[in-house]
């Protein structure tokens, strides 16, 4: 406020009218105005610059998704989710180690095809969190007003998200590993498979943050956020998995192989079948040959870098500066 004055004595008045209201002689009219010290002070300390602002809007991101530092209500779905998808592996573990098996029911690039509706529940719950609030209450802003541009924030926010759902789907897979090494299953062979699924974790983890992120900033009510999300990715794969029996159906299995690209669960299973040379989830037949997984690849990179594109470019029309 000009003319204000900071410092101590909060509440004090710093300037006051003659009584009456009467103008000095020679000088301007005088009013009953009177200015306080409401104790606004000056910031002194340290001022990190704008990578320290990104690293501490990332790290914010990744505890809210998680529902730290906000009620209690925010934590019950992202850990009831979490619960539900460690569940799994604890009793996994726990078989092998009383039928002394020699092998995983499920490998660890399999896992998260087989619990993706699990997985699409969680991130459709955190997307929102995210970025749809922001917008919501107009406080885009303020982020502006410091030394960080958009993009910085797009990043921040896309990076939060998708370093809370690898970790998460990491952690998955590493309860797998606990479970196989308890049961003294080929070291080697284990961790050569807990690697590619974590391959796979943070390669799903970009697509679906990126998707997700998408959806949720064009949609700033939460709840309608989160039904668009889990709609959309659901439909999708329901849609695609319809497709490939006809197309299969009709004899065409070339184009079968490669309509999986369409499902970000799918698309990530066909690149780890051939990079990894794993099995498939649910027997999907993918395409043979280096022509396939330059395909794959391309579109799963394509899908990264345009659902960051978007979103800056949202932001760019919706930051309301």
């Amino acid at each position: 406020m000009p003319g204000t004055e900071h410092g101590p004595g909060a509440g004090a008045p710093v300037g006051a009218a003659a009584p009456g209201g009467a103008a000095a002689p020679g000088g301007p009219a005088r009013t009953d105005d009177v200015i306080h010290d409401i104790g606004f002070r000056h910031y002194d300390g340290p001022r990190f610059g704008r990578g320290w602002i990104v690293r501490s809007l990332l790290v914010e991101t990744v505890r809210g998704v998680f529902g730290l530092g906000r009620p209690a209500r925010s934590k019950v779905m992202p850990w009831t989710l979490i619960g539900i998808l460690l569940v799994p592996p604890v009793i996994i573990a726990l078989s092998l180690l009383l039928t002394h098996s020699t092998e995983l029911p499920i490998s660890y690039t399999q896992y998260p095809g087989t619990m993706q509706l699990v997985i699409v529940l969680f991130v459709a719950g955190a997307a929102p969190y995210c970025v749809s609030r922001d917008l919501r209450h107009g406080v885009m802003p303020l982020y502006l007003s410091r030394p960080l541009n958009r993009s910085d924030y797009v990043l921040a926010k896309f990076g939060g998200l998708a370093i809370a759902l690898f970790g998460v789907l990491a952690l998955a897979d590493t309860l797998l590993l606990v479970g196989a090494l308890l049961t003294k299953l080929s070291v080697g062979h284990q961790l050569a498979g807990w690697a590619g699924g974590l391959l796979v974790a943070a390669v799903l983890a970009l697509v679906l943050s990126g998707i997700s992120l998408v959806i949720a900033a064009f949609t700033p009510r939460r709840g309608l956020g989160v039904a668009a999300i889990v709609t959309g990715l659901l439909m999708v794969s329901g849609i695609v998995q319809l497709l490939i029996a006809v197309t299969t159906e009709k004899g065409y299995p070339t184009v079968a192989s490669y309509l999986p690209v369409l499902d970000p669960f799918t698309l990530v299973d066909g690149i780890a079948v051939r990079v990894l040379g794993v099995a498939p989830t649910n027997g999907t037949a993918y395409p043979d040959g280096a022509a396939g997984l330059v395909v794959y690849s391309a579109i799963a990179i394509a899908t990264i870098g345009a659902s960051v594109a978007i979103l800056a470019r949202r932001y760019r029309k919706g930051g309301g500066v």
